[in-house]
């Protein structure tokens, strides 16, 4: 059948009989953002984009995360060296980002222009193939969210050259990008003073409202959020048929330690334990609990440096309660109501002595990775019930963590073999590799304003390095292992946040202490330098970059996966 009879069989399978057969390719398509239905804007873009010869984009605005998100695909297009572009956008209302177009305007094969005298509003994506065109037109910008959440309406259309409508939208398109301006250094050098004048009248009038550059996302604290109140309802059933114990599985930034506070203030325990690994998460937790019950309770601390033991609350490290001296003091029914965070950990001795030690009305625990490498059953502790689960994939659908791009990337090969955590030490820090590093972090980007990244590493000789490598280089680092004192980690992190320029770091570089317990959530971009072998410490990885900030779109995820044997990393997350 020729080409055209194909289209018009798919034109009236589209337009006048759903029942007639044609080949669904040429389908009029409605493109929806559904994450129920798996429907993405973003995902049929990227698909024409690697079957076209050209391609033709008219959007009104442009975002970084609206880059990011094609990031990849234009750098295939561009290595493929065959396939050139136009993109054109508009100067309306002062919304696309600079750094989107200085971005875009590293590749060779694509032309940028921009309309700066009319409220240019037209959206469209045309692609030009071998023997026909398609094109996307509707409601959704070069943005990620039009391209994947925002509910949008675009349709999808085929077509030969000589039709009306196709002759139409490329005399348009063309009429328009003759007529625009071209976007070179010069020009973005001086929309970016426009553009940052703007936004600091933006931040100048949050501040008079009294949001903070660092502010984090708040959830409604005093009223738990729609995923906190089907825990809590599967919390209650647990409690009214006489369980005594409970897991619950909550990703990294879903608000797990308010929603134990919550279902304490339901129970009103006389007197509660809450188990960590870390002084600093300790009081960070004391503090949700104090928002919860305000005067109510009386709270203290458990640590190296405090024994509060006569409180009503008790927030202790596992160092300082697995102490014999301390165990001695506390009866097994001292507390009624037990929460052990991170519970993965307890498998370790020293989580099994306060788990054989303690007889609670209630013991609960909590993990976004239940699940261990070595095959050991959490869940036993536990009698397998599951209170509610929070997936990381479901955070993201109902918005409670930051959107993130993730970008798998080859690393250097030493004969011929990709580097992997049994290369030499010469070979992890080597010219070549720190280049490809930079080069990489470079590429991908951060979400806007100055990098605030993390890098994981192998071995802790790598970390140190690298650090220092990157600091010959211009950049602002440290390294932190597992011999760096608390105090040591916060002021790392709080050089990492801080939104002065001056003693600001760039980069945390480490070896696994940052894996959890840890909330920065100023961080832009994680780096992975090690293969990623355990999903358990991927998720963990992922979540330091993943809390929600007032003025962070995205989070940027380089993983330097070899081969990309591990790149199902992702879906199981």
């Amino acid at each position: 059948m020729m080409l055209s009879n194909q289209l018009a069989a798919g034109l009236q399978t589209g337009f006048i009989d759903c029942n007639l057969t044609s080949l669904e390719q040429y389908h009029p398509k409605l493109l929806l953002n559904d994450h129920k239905r798996g429907m993405k804007v973003l995902t049929s873009i990227i698909q024409e984009l690697r079957q076209c010869e050209e391609f033709y984009f008219s959007v009104a605005f442009i975002t970084n995360s609206g880059v990011a998100s094609l990031i990849s695909v234009l750098e295939e297009l561009e290595i493929g060296g065959k396939i050139k572009g136009k993109i054109l956008t508009s100067q309306y209302q002062n919304f696309t980002q600079p750094i989107a177009l200085q971005r875009l305007l590293k590749f060779k094969n694509v032309e940028l222009k921009i309309v700066t005298d009319e409220n240019y509003h037209g959206k469209g994506y045309i692609f030009k193939k071998k023997d026909r065109y398609s094109f996307i037109i509707g409601s959704s910008n070069l943005t990620q969210a039009a391209l994947s959440t925002n509910n949008e309406w675009n349709i999808k259309l085929s077509s030969l050259e000589n039709g009306l409508v196709m002759q139409n939208i490329l005399k348009e398109f063309q009429h328009s990008f003759d007529n625009a301006t071209v976007v070179d250094e010069h020009w973005i050098g001086e929309y970016q003073k426009l553009y940052q004048s703007i936004r600091q009248s933006e931040r100048d009038l949050a501040k008079q409202l009294g949001v903070e550059e660092n502010q984090v996302v708040p959830f409604k604290i005093i009223t738990p959020n729609k995923m906190q109140m089907e825990a809590l309802n599967a919390l209650e059933i647990l409690h009214r048929d006489g369980k005594k114990k409970a897991l619950l599985i909550s990703a990294t930034g879903t608000g797990k330690t308010y929603l134990s506070a919550f279902d304490a203030a339901k129970v009103m325990p006389r007197k509660l334990l809450f188990v960590v690994h870390r002084e600093n998460i300790a009081r960070a937790a004391m503090k949700s609990f104090k928002a919860i019950f305000k005067e109510t309770k009386t709270m203290g601390l458990l640590t190296g440096n405090s024994r509060d033991m006569d409180r009503d609350f008790v927030f202790a490290t596992i160092q300082t309660l697995t102490k014999d001296s301390v165990l001695a003091m506390l009866t097994p029914e001292h507390f009624d109501y037990i929460v052990i965070d991170e519970v993965h950990r307890s498998g370790a001795p020293t989580y099994q002595k306060i788990l054989n030690h303690f007889n609670p009305e209630f013991l609960l625990g909590m993990s976004a990775t239940p699940e261990r490498t070595d095959g050991y059953d959490i869940f036993q502790h536990f009698d397998y019930n599951i209170a509610y689960e929070i997936r990381l994939n479901r955070a993201l659908e109902e918005n409670m963590l930051s959107p993130f791009h993730y970008y798998g990337v080859s690393d250097i090969e030493i004969d011929g073999k990709p580097i992997d955590d049994f290369a030499e030490f010469n070979q992890l820090v080597s010219e070549e590799r720190v280049n490809r590093i930079l080069d990489k972090a470079l590429f991908y980007g951060w979400d806007q304003g100055r990098v605030k990244g993390l890098v994981f590493c192998s071995r802790v000789e790598e970390a140190r390095t690298l650090s220092d490598e990157f600091n010959r280089r211009g950049y602002s680092t440290v390294c932190l292992d597992g011999n760096a004192s608390e105090d040591m980690r916060e002021a790392a992190i709080k050089r990492l946040e801080q939104a002065e320029p001056s003693g600001h770091l760039d980069y945390i570089f480490t070896v696994d202490i940052f894996n959890e317990g840890i909330d920065i959530p100023s961080v832009n971009q994680v780096i992975m330098l090690r293969p990623t072998q355990s999903a358990i410490i991927f998720v963990q990885q992922l979540g330091r970059g993943l809390r929600k900030l007032w003025n962070k779109e995205y989070l940027t995820v380089i993983d330097f996966i070899g081969n990309y044997a591990n790149n199902y990393m992702v879906p199981i997350a």
